[in-house]
């Protein structure tokens, strides 16, 4: 798949995006490949193409107590801002159909190093701060028992004492799944703007060949159309008239 970035018609950019379509993680959950999905209770940001089925949004819907085997609630009911959060990463893990460029190549139903957005880690711990849990890494700190259910193997604490801020709370709740990037056009929040950031973070120059200084002046030239494409997106009312716009094609 080519990405043209054109600028009132004229060609600035011709790039390929290594991304994987249609195929999904490889989960218990999981499709082998996304389809549209109209009878999501939660998660429908990706219902236009999901990697899960929607009777697997049930579990999400409010307030969540377990999804799949594991206990959300083993300390206290999560507060209505915190459970949002988590329902976030929950619906990016099991319905979007992008979570598959992240697969771990050692676990193929899991992920590694997606780029998560400071400000979403920030908002994340900011709202679920005053909440409750009894591990700091729920793939490996809980114990399970034979049923393959989570039980609580230390005390309960509140969030912002068992991780030191949002970044640290990105960067361990789910082991290596996600890593924390400053860059607003280099990482992800969750959300419907998500699908234009995606065609940042996945494209690599198409010239094997360039120099490194050829590859530099393209990738500064990639944040700067990022950055303006972001601007539109988030506040469009603020464009100025006859300013040119960033238009992303792709074939």
């Amino acid at each position: 798949m080519k990405v043209y970035l054109t600028a009132v018609g004229i060609l600035v950019l011709v790039a390929t995006v290594q991304c994987t379509e249609h195929k999904c993680l490889q989960g218990r959950d999981h499709k082998k490949a996304p389809s549209e999905e109209h009878s999501m209770k939660e998660c429908t940001v990706y219902s236009n193409s999901s990697c899960c089925y929607s009777n697997f949004t049930e579990q999400l819907v409010s307030p969540v107590k377990k999804v799949d085997n594991t206990q959300w609630d083993l300390c206290q009911k999560l507060s209505t801002g915190c459970e949002a959060f988590m329902k976030k990463v929950e619906c990016f893990y099991q319905c979007s159909p992008s979570a598959v460029n992240w697969m771990n190549p050692n676990y193929t139903a899991g992920l590694l190093h997606v780029p998560l957005c400071v400000s979403f880690c920030n908002n994340w711990f900011d709202a679920c701060k005053n909440d409750l849990t009894c591990a700091k890494n729920w793939i490996t700190d809980f114990k399970w028992d034979e049923n393959g259910n989570n039980h609580c193997s230390g005390d309960c604490v509140p969030f912002n004492k068992m991780y030191s801020n949002g970044t640290d709370l990105c960067q361990s709740m789910w082991g290596q799944t996600f890593m924390v990037t400053d860059s607003d056009c280099r990482c992800l929040r969750m959300d419907g703007r998500d699908e234009m950031v995606l065609q940042y973070i996945l494209y690599k120059d198409s010239s094997s060949s360039s120099s490194s200084s050829s590859s530099s002046s393209s990738a500064s030239s990639q944040e700067t159309s990022c950055q303006q494409a972001l601007r539109r997106l988030e506040a469009p009312e603020a464009e100025p008239e006859g300013e040119e716009s960033v238009v992303l094609k792709k074939e």
